[in-house]
């Protein structure tokens, strides 16, 4: 039986800030999500196959940058030891009542130990899935969210974390040849697919891209045609292909406000408990690309900022060697 002290089911949804609502709007119908809800100030939005109020929410800002990552527990028991988790953690969560992020119950929200905001919650309203209504379908048709991919300066301590203390799976990750071999990327998991957030060695904290399932290689395809006609091909970033990692058929996008977007699909299951991590050496450039085609610069270097929940504005990131200083603290 896998270690699951607090029930977290699954990645669920992610807060985006944004400089330019409408222009947001416009791009994210592109890729065929649907508008669950709106105000002046923020849309939610949704897969065509999600039951869930929204797995995507953008909220009008001066600044852009990731309010936080959202996980689904299952009950309000599990939000309760969340709590108590984090505060033992030395964090300051706060709880948000019902109502307070449209269509979600009572929710913890809190500033991790390496800085990445990250919301909890049980309880959402239920809305009609477009699953079947195929004539309802429009652009890329998005079926569901996937998976956070984040940077963490303090690696070590973050995958300690996730899978030590919160439960997470290992499936994949890559590490040195060298002795003592030493990891830079891992890939974990709740829901029984390859992962529901993954981790990399990198400046941080900053959330490197939010993964979105798509229901084929060929609707991945579509996107680049949708976007290559409406003559916004500069937002394709990447891809498509195929990752060694995960076995992934992908292609990443840039929103416009930079913001990175992954269209995934064609992983493998994960549910059996005696399932062995795959180990990639950070050598085999297979890894990110199956076919061998380079990775851009940019996919390498530049990511989304997060919030500091305290203040409002971005929290500043770290590098790897400032936060190797800070072991002892996280400790």
């Amino acid at each position: 039986m896998a270690f699951d002290p607090y029930h977290i089911l699954r990645a669920a949804h992610v807060e985006l800030q944004v400089k330019d609502l409408e222009r947001s709007r416009a791009f994210y119908d592109l890729l065929g999500f649907i508008v669950t809800e709106e105000t002046p100030t923020q849309l939610y939005l949704r897969g065509v196959e999600e039951r869930l109020h929204h797995s995507l929410v953008l909220t009008k800002s001066e600044e852009p940058a990731v309010h936080h990552l959202a996980f689904r527990v299952e009950s309000d028991e599990d939000l309760e030891k969340l709590y108590d988790f984090y505060v033992q953690k030395g964090c300051t969560p706060r709880w948000r009542e019902a109502g307070e992020e449209a269509g979600q119950g009572r929710a913890l929200l809190v500033q991790d130990p390496f800085g990445f905001p990250v919301e909890y919650f049980a309880e959402m309203e239920n809305v009609e899935s477009y699953n079947q209504l195929y004539h309802l379908h429009k652009g890329g048709a998005v079926r569901r969210i996937d998976h956070f991919n984040c940077f963490a300066p303090q690696f070590d301590d973050a995958l300690d974390f996730w899978m030590g203390e919160l439960g997470f799976r290992l499936s994949e990750f890559v590490e040195s040849d060298d002795e003592p071999r030493q990891k830079s990327a891992a890939w974990m998991h709740k829901k029984p697919s390859v992962h529901d957030l993954a981790i990399m060695k990198g400046i941080g904290p900053r959330v490197h891209h939010i993964g979105f399932w798509m229901e084929d290689m060929t609707s991945i395809i579509h996107v680049c045609d949708i976007l290559g006609g409406a003559g916004l091909h500069e937002h394709i970033e990447r891809g498509p292909g195929r990752h060694g990692i995960s076995n992934a058929f992908f292609l990443y996008l840039r929103d416009p406000d930079g913001h990175r977007i992954e269209l995934y699909t064609s992983d493998y299951l994960t549910l059996d408990p005696d399932m062995e991590p795959i180990r990639w050496s950070n050598t085999d450039p297979r890894r990110q690309t199956l076919w061998g085609h380079k990775t851009p610069d940019s996919w390498w270097q530049e990511a989304s900022s997060v919030v500091d929940l305290s203040t409002g504005h971005t929290r500043e990131q770290l590098t790897v060697e400032t936060a190797a200083n800070l072991h002892e603290f996280i400790k």
